[in-house]
C-alpha cells in the first residue's frame, strides 16, 4: 500500500472512529493572547500561526472528542489558582456556546456517543494540577459540578498533598490528603490524572483509586528517559487498573535528542525574563531566533508511533490513546504540527502493521470506556458513601 493510500485510510478510519485527544491548552492560549476576547482570536476562522487549533483542523485531523485544559500555572496559588480556574472553565463554556454546531458539551460516556453521532466534537473539560483546588475537596467537587472530568494532581510543581515529576521530593508520593483527594474524585466521577506526577504519586494513586485513571499526556520513560513519562512497571499496572495512558506529542519528552535542546531554549527564555512555557509571539520569536542559531532536533509521528508500539507491549491495546497537548507547547513534530495532523499517526500505525480494531480502540474506545468504568465507579461510592469533608490539616498533621 502507498503511503497516499494509507493515508487515505487513516481519514476514513478517523471518520468512523475518531480521536478522544486527552489534552489541549487552547483556554489557557486565548488568556495568554487576547485575554479571552473570542472576536480577537476567532476559532472558527484560520488560525494557522498563531494557534494549533481551530475548528476546521480539528475536523481534518479527524478529533471527535477533546479534552480542553482548564490549566492555571502553580505560580497561582490558593484563591487565585481556584479563581483563574474558573475563568479557563468559563472561556470553555463560551466556547460551546459560541460554536455550538461544531463543540457539543460532554459531561459522560454517553455524551461523547451521542456528539459522534451528530458530528460534533464532543468537549470535556480537565483541570491540570491540584493546586486548582487549594486543599478544599468541596472545591473539587464544585468543578465538578462544573464540568471538569478530570483532574491532573500536580503540575510542574509539587502541591501539598502530592508530588510531582519535575520537582524535588516532598510527601514521597501522596499523602494521607492526598489519597483523600483520589477517593473523592472516584465518587464524584472524576478521572485520575497521573501526567505530570512523579513515579511515587503514580504508584500510590493506582494503589488508593478504585476507578481506572488515565495520563492525559504522557509517554514512555523506557522510549525517552524523562520524569514526565511513565515507567514500564506503572505501564503494566493499567490492565488490572482499567486505565488509560495517552501519547503525548511534545519533542522533548518525545525525542531524547530533544531533551538538552529544550533545557537550553527554555533557558534563553528565562534570560529573557519569560517562561519556559510561554508560547505568546515575543516568546516565540525569542524561541525562532535561537532555532537559527542551534538547529532543534526534528522528532516526526515516527517518534510518536515509537513510544505508541511500547505502551501497547508494556499496558496493552486496551490501554493507550493519544493526548498531544496542543498549544502547551512552542514545538511540535514535523507531521504533527497542529490539531490537523492525527491522519498522519494513524497512517504511520498502518504503516507498522496496527489493525483497524486495534486503532479504533486507540483513537477512541479505550477513552469512551474509561470514562465510563468511572462513571459506574461513582454510582456505587455515592449510594454507600457521603461526601468527604476531611481537611488537609486533620490527615497530614505531623
Amino acid at each position: 500500500m502507498s503511503a497516499a493510500d494509507r493515508l487515505e485510510e487513516a481519514r476514513e478510519l478517523l471518520a468512523g472512529h475518531p480521536v478522544v485527544d486527552g489534552h489541549n491548552d487552547l483556554p489557557w492560549a486565548l488568556r495568554e493572547h487576547v485575554r479571552y476576547d473570542l472576536d480577537r482570536m476567532d476559532i472558527g476562522a484560520d488560525q494557522t500561526g498563531a494557534l494549533h487549533t481551530d475548528l476546521a483542523r480539528l475536523r481534518a485531523g479527524g478529533v471527535g472528542a477533546q479534552f480542553w485544559s482548564v490549566y492555571v500555572p502553580c505560580r497561582l496559588a490558593g484563591d487565585d489558582a481556584v479563581s483563574a480556574t474558573l475563568e479557563q472553565i468559563d472561556v470553555v463554556d463560551q466556547l460551546l456556546d459560541r460554536y455550538a454546531a461544531d463543540l457539543a458539551p460532554a459531561l459522560t460516556a454517553d455524551d461523547m456517543e451521542a456528539a459522534r453521532r451528530q458530528g460534533r466534537i464532543a468537549s470535556l473539560k480537565g483541570a491540570e494540577g491540584g493546586h486548582s483546588i487549594n486543599n478544599s475537596l468541596a472545591t473539587l467537587r464544585a468543578l465538578h459540578a462544573l464540568g471538569v472530568r478530570y483532574m491532573t494532581l500536580t503540575h510542574n510543581d509539587n502541591n501539598d498533598w502530592a508530588d510531582s515529576a519535575t520537582d524535588e521530593p516532598g510527601v514521597g508520593g501522596l499523602s494521607a490528603f492526598g489519597r483523600q483527594v483520589v477517593r473523592e474524585m472516584n465518587r464524584s466521577g472524576m478521572l485520575v490524572d497521573l501526567s505530570h506526577v512523579a513515579a511515587t504519586t503514580m504508584r500510590d494513586a493506582l494503589d488508593a483509586t478504585a476507578a481506572p485513571v488515565i495520563f492525559s499526556h504522557s509517554s514512555a520513560r523506557a522510549v525517552c528517559d524523562h520524569p514526565r513519562n511513565v515507567p514500564d512497571d506503572v505501564l503494566e499496572r493499567l490492565p488490572a487498573n482499567g486505565g488509560v495512558a495517552m501519547a503525548t506529542f511534545v519533542p522533548k519528552f518525545i525525542l531524547p535528542a530533544a531533551v538538552e535542546w529544550t533545557a537550553r531554549a527554555d533557558d534563553n527564555l528565562r534570560a529573557h525574563g519569560f517562561d519556559h512555557l510561554d508560547t505568546t509571539a515575543e516568546a516565540m520569536r525569542l524561541h525562532r531566533a535561537f532555532e537559527e542559531a542551534n538547529p532543534r532536533p526534528i522528532a516526526t509521528a515516527a517518534t510518536v508511533a515509537d513510544h505508541l508500539d511500547h505502551m501497547r507491549e508494556a499496558a496493552g491495546i486496551d490501554h493507550i490513546g493519544i493526548g498531544g497537548d496542543y498549544d502547551g507547547t512552542a514545538f511540535t513534530p514535523a507531521g504533527l504540527d497542529d490539531v490537523a495532523g492525527y491522519p498522519n499517526l494513524i497512517a504511520e500505525l498502518l504503516h507498522r502493521g496496527w489493525s483497524r480494531p486495534d486503532l479504533a480502540k486507540l483513537t477512541w474506545s479505550n477513552a469512551v470506556r474509561a470514562l465510563r468504568d468511572a462513571e459506574a465507579v461513582s454510582r456505587d461510592l455515592k449510594a454507600r458513601t457521603a461526601p468527604s469533608n476531611a481537611t488537609i490539616d486533620a490527615l497530614d498533621a505531623p
